[in-house]
């Protein structure tokens, strides 16, 4: 059907409405970007814009030579890695029975679960259930809080009961028992969703900032999104750079080290999101519409 002049119009505003939207979010990244590869001179006098000038390479020299970002990197994929595998255990194991019609208490805990959605202890509550654990001062404050989340549950949870009942009353007449069910079959079918629930995980916990900062003492423990914070914050970014020898520290531009520590917090995301990216849209679709 031909769109009538009023659709081509709307059609246009939306395109050009997006368009601007997604400049806006693409252009500061890609000056954050020339500024971390572009000498120290031409970022000190705010030459660069969305080109580096005199491209080099010394801004991350620098920052892995004079700061501790190696060690927040290394915190941060343990966190990531850890938790994303964490998380999606457990919600698959809390997302599979609810998923059965056959399951007496399958209403009322799910009432009870999306329940938490709307409201929660609240801070001071969860801060003293985990100091009363033991927890403070560990990534495990970081990964109990986060183990299940209510809106990837109930996606992973509404996939599961789309799945064809027929298929399991097979695996049964075969001799498949639960377990042998979800490793073999189950989860294998539902690869696009798991990849789908793996992302939204992985870019929680490694954008992990309010809750390291209240759970976590320890300065080695800082996780990159925390450590690169407050280089941002930080007054006097020269005094961090300690290992770095006088004639190095005279040659640096605070900006071009803030840069470079910004570009080696996304890029691992940058790298990993176009992997997943062809499940993404499907195991989220999936995930959210029955029938």
């Amino acid at each position: 059907m031909k769109a009538t002049r009023g659709e081509r119009w709307f059609y246009a505003v939306n395109y050009l409405l997006l368009t601007l939207a997604g400049l806006s979010c693409l252009l500061p990244i890609v000056n954050v970007a020339a500024m971390s590869i572009s000498g120290d001179e031409a970022v000190i006098s705010g030459a660069v814009s969305l080109w580096p000038v005199d491209p080099t390479f010394s801004s991350y020299t620098m920052l892995f030579k004079g700061s501790s970002i190696l060690k927040s990197f290394m915190n941060s994929v343990t966190l990531t890695v850890v938790g994303v595998a964490l998380s999606l255990l457990f919600t698959v194991l809390a997302a599979y029975p609810l998923s059965k019609r056959g399951f007496y208490a399958r209403k009322p805990l799910t009432l009870a679960i999306v329940f938490t959605m709307l409201f929660s202890g609240g801070l001071i509550p969860t801060y003293l259930v985990i100091n009363s654990l033991g927890l403070i001062n560990s990534y495990g404050a970081i990964w109990l809080p986060a183990l299940v989340s209510v809106y990837n549950m109930l996606i992973m949870k509404t996939y599961f009961e789309n799945m064809p009942e027929e298929m399991e009353e097979a695996a049964r007449i075969d001799g498949c028992g639960e377990i042998s069910f979800i490793l073999k079959i189950l989860l294998p079918l539902s690869l696009p969703m798991l990849a789908t629930i793996a992302l939204f995980y992985g870019v929680g916990f490694w954008n992990a900032f309010m809750s390291v900062l209240i759970y976590i003492n320890d300065t080695d423990k800082y996780n990159l999104t925390v450590n690169v914070q407050n280089m941002i914050r930080s007054q006097s970014l020269i005094a961090t750079l300690t290992t770095l020898r006088q004639e190095d520290l005279d040659m640096i531009a605070p900006e071009g080290i803030k840069s470079a520590g910004i570009m080696v917090m996304i890029i691992p995301l940058i790298i990993v999101y176009p992997f997943l990216q062809k499940y993404f849209v499907k195991g989220a679709m999936i995930g959210a519409i029955k029938g």
